[in-house]
């Protein structure tokens, strides 16, 4: 008999702490109603099916609570497994990849799949949503200047604000792909990073959120428990002059500052591997990864 008890007091154990989860998260729902959150999602966390359902259900969660939602994803791994299934070799300068004719109708159709893969996903997941590709004319672009040609790699010149209100207010979230069109309609391939720090910046987000398969910005590499929480602007120069900021996490530092400076709340980066981890650095009073602001 008392196991039986015992079982049963385990299991409305677990009852009382969901519901504190709820009620912890309440201010934070109550807060961020009818705020914008721009979220990038890319790499190759992209590709497995299991991480990606989990942060689709946070943000079709998002949704459903009244926060409006723009998702731009990325496509990286993938479009350069397909560069070299086509006897092309992927080439990169600083971080940015060489876009040639070829390996633009590669980026192009890649880029189109998912965007049209996430969408059926989120629909799936009972969430209202709109794809948008490169040939929406969204992001607007002029040809990025670099120590060397580049090809077709575009640098952001404006954002279709009115464009994407309209979606918004629909309630949908938007997924959009990271291509842009030039004043001749050329498309450009252009950096998601890049592209959702300029979106965010447009539309006046309350957060840009930057995943990633790293916990955030570590004092020591590998080492998960020295995670700098918060960060503030005028820290980062000292920490990537002392290489604690490396490699991949420079641009992604680099896009939250450029959205700061441009009127952004605030801004994440989060390891999209943690189960839910959109979910608990929102609406938990700890987080998960490393918050930037000024």
């Amino acid at each position: 008999m008392s196991n039986t008890i015992n079982k049963k007091e385990t299991i409305m154990d677990e009852f009382i702490k969901k519901a504190s989860v709820l009620i912890e998260a309440i201010p934070y729902i109550h807060s961020f109603r009818r705020k914008l959150f721009v979220i990038k999602y890319g790499g190759s966390i992209l590709d497995d099916v299991e991480i990606r359902r989990k942060v689709l259900e946070d943000i079709v969660f998002l949704s459903y609570v009244g926060i409006r939602t723009i998702l731009v994803h990325g496509g990286g791994p993938r479009i350069s497994s397909r560069v070299k299934e086509a006897g092309l070799t992927p080439e990169f300068h600083d971080g940015i990849r060489v876009t040639d004719e070829s390996t633009l109708s590669i980026v192009s159709e890649e880029l189109d799949r998912l965007n049209k893969k996430i969408v059926e996903e989120i629909t799936s997941l009972k969430g209202d949503v709109t794809g948008l590709k490169g040939s929406e004319n969204i992001i607007h672009v002029e040809k990025r200047k670099s120590e060397r040609d580049l090809g077709f790699v575009g640098r952001i010149t404006a954002i279709d604000h009115d464009q994407l209100q309209a979606h918004l207010r629909q309630g949908h979230i938007t997924v959009i792909s990271p291509m842009g069109i030039s004043v001749d309609q050329q498309p450009h391939n252009v950096n998601a990073d890049e592209v959702a720090s300029a979106i965010s910046a447009s539309m006046g987000a309350e957060k840009l959120v930057l995943l990633t398969n790293v916990h955030g910005v570590l004092k020591e590499a590998q080492d998960i428990s020295s995670l700098i929480s918060t960060l503030r602007i005028n820290e980062i120069s000292d920490l990537i002059n002392k290489d604690i900021i490396h490699g991949g996490m420079i641009p992604k530092v680099t896009a939250c500052v450029d959205a700061l400076r441009s009127g952004v709340k605030k801004t994440h980066i989060i390891d999209a591997r943690i189960e839910h981890a959109l979910l608990l650095e929102f609406f938990t009073n700890r987080g998960v990864g490393t918050q930037i602001i000024h």
